[in-house]
């Protein structure tokens, strides 16, 4: 029987039997043989043998199938695999991969059998497979919808933060710093005194004064994987099953970076036991940095918020004080054009003229000024524009505190994809 007909003749079968049909036609088909079946979502094949590391090619009696999603985030369509059969050759083996997948429950199942007389080769290429997959190579692992996926273009969009053009008050960017990498480098003294190697982080602050920037310094000084949760919610999947995967996946990658963003809007009545389960149960969280970020401590349990052993480093990301303005201000013009940077004099007034400023708000009035100075006549003075659009913009905090009874918003109020990593304010 050839390879496309029985998959086909699996396909016809009720989806509870599409496997164990499947099964039955490849040991008929291969008597001697092992079957290795899986359904880890790791074994993915493609980009294993993309990277080299296999020889991949689509058996000649079997007729690809693929279909396509479009991304909406990314704007573009990309190919998934649907129903294959390959020839492999790896390490000096040679073997099959049967591949069909169907959809059950609102679900997608993959099933790979990996076709080999050797049970040690299906079992190594196994492995092989998927801890190449589940390693992060300038990507950041993103959770959203109930599944896992990597991410070049957040990566990337963050390369340009580090900890030189970080400006936070007072030492408490060293503090971080120093805590974070303390951590890492004392594996042995924790297990030496019996001290679980795991660390929870929680920035708590208005919008706009720097707890993003943070996260993005620390993704690039620390070098270890990071894991990003947009959401434990998803339409075909409770928020307990969510938040198990976000968990098991980390465990699997230490040590890592978890980064649970504004964690208020995350957690909810029905999930935050199981939360609290995972973060600090009977599972040990060992070599993760748990860290979550809040603007609104109140609306966190107080089980979150005051047990040391969750969150027992927590850092308050306050409103920039003058020195901290006057700072950012000048890191900020520094990249400027000489003939469009303020004078000291304009630098000093606008940073007395922006108290009570985030960030945020900050890096507004300078790119408003520079905007509005590009249309001026040549020649213009860029004091006086900056001043302006301090007044300007305090205008606007003010009429926006009027409307509404939280601090004035930074404009990213909403949880848009990839929140963390595109935030510009801070």
């Amino acid at each position: 029987m050839k390879p496309t007909q029985v998959l086909l003749e699996s396909l016809q079968q009720p989806t509870s039997a599409i496997t164990y049909r499947l099964r039955v036609a490849l040991r008929e088909m291969y008597p001697e043989h092992t079957l290795f079946e899986t359904e880890d979502s790791d074994f993915y094949l493609p980009p294993f043998a993309r990277a080299g590391l296999c020889e991949l090619e689509v058996h000649n009696d079997c007729a690809q199938a693929f279909g396509y999603e479009y991304n909406h985030e990314k704007g573009c369509f990309y190919q998934r695999e649907c129903h294959n059969w390959y020839r492999i050759g790896w390490e000096g083996h040679e073997f099959e991969v049967a591949l069909v997948s169907y959809n059950e429950a609102y679900r997608t199942h993959k099933a790979h059998f990996i076709i080999t007389p050797q049970q040690e080769v299906a079992q190594k290429f196994f492995l092989a497979v998927t801890q190449w997959n589940a390693e992060a190579r300038e990507e950041v692992w993103v959770f959203n919808e109930a599944c896992w996926s990597k991410s070049k273009e957040l990566y990337r969009s963050i390369q340009s933060a580090n900890l030189n053009n970080l400006v936070l008050p007072g030492g408490l960017k060293e503090e971080i710093h120093k805590d974070l990498t303390q951590f890492l480098s004392s594996r042995d003294m924790y297990e030496r005194y019996g001290v679980p190697w795991k660390r929870g982080v929680l920035f708590v602050g208005s919008p706009g004064n720097g707890k993003t920037h943070s996260i993005k310094a620390l993704v690039n000084d620390l070098k270890i994987p990071t894991l990003y949760v947009k959401s434990f919610q998803a339409q075909h999947s409770t928020d307990q099953a969510n938040i198990a995967k976000v968990f098991k996946r980390a465990r699997t990658m230490t040590p890592c970076l978890l980064v649970l963003e504004d964690l208020d809007s995350l957690l909810t009545a029905k999930n935050r036991s199981f939360f609290l389960n995972e973060l600090d149960g009977f599972a040990a969280n060992t070599g993760i940095i748990t860290l979550a970020t809040t603007n609104h401590p109140d609306r966190l349990d107080p089980a979150i918020v005051d047990r040391p052993s969750r969150f027992d480093r927590k850092y308050h990301f306050e409103l920039p004080a003058l020195t901290e303005r006057l700072t950012f201000i000048e890191l900020w013009v520094s990249n400027w054009e000489p003939e469009m940077r303020p004078t000291e004099e304009g630098l000093e007034a606008v940073a007395m003229a922006t108290d009570g400023f985030s960030f945020a708000y900050l890096k507004e009035t300078l790119v408003s000024a520079l905007m509005r100075w590009i249309n001026l006549p040549q020649g213009s003075g860029m004091d006086a524009v900056l001043v302006e659009q301090c007044h300007l913009l305090r205008g606007q905090m003010s009429s926006m505190a009027e409307q509404s009874e939280s601090p004035p918003s930074d404009g990213m109020g909403q949880r848009g994809p990839w929140s963390w990593m595109q935030k510009e304010e801070e």
